[in-house]
């Protein structure tokens, strides 16, 4: 069961470290959205377990936070800098459903995550096939 466990997480690792910028931004989308669900079963479910609902929105939250660090708001300009506000609206609300507890602010910010999520798979697709192999993708925003 260890050696399982090792080799996900090795894999894991490795599937971050390969990954071409525009790739690691649709995992983080793709974590955030997974946590949120959890969170959102949690508070649907008859026997609430409310630390499991807090964790996995502290893990929505800090990948969010993940997301706006990244930015580089010189070079991204104004998408970039909205971004950055979208993403404090973002912690804004999971942090309201959380205390809370209620669904209505972690579906209005999934939606929009999963929104952003497809719209940086339709970047990385249309990046992919445009470059060469090796080149990865300059993300300013």
């Amino acid at each position: 069961m260890a050696y399982q466990q090792s080799s996900v997480q090795a894999y894991r690792r490795t599937s971050v470290k390969t990954a071409t910028q525009g790739r690691v931004i649709v995992m983080l989308y793709e974590e955030a959205i997974k946590q949120i669900d959890i969170a959102l079963d949690g508070i649907r479910s008859e026997n609430r377990k409310l630390d499991a609902i807090n964790n996995a929105v502290i893990k929505a939250q800090s990948i969010v936070t993940e997301l706006m660090v990244s930015l580089d708001l010189e070079k991204g300009g104004e998408i970039a800098g909205n971004l950055f506000r979208l993403y404090m609206y973002f912690n804004e609300r999971l942090m309201e459903g959380n205390v809370k507890k209620t669904s209505g602010p972690l579906e209005e910010i999934r939606s929009l995550m999963a929104g952003l999520r497809d719209a940086w798979k339709q970047i990385e697709t249309t990046s992919a096939g445009s470059r060469p192999s090796g080149s990865g993708l300059n993300i300013a925003g």
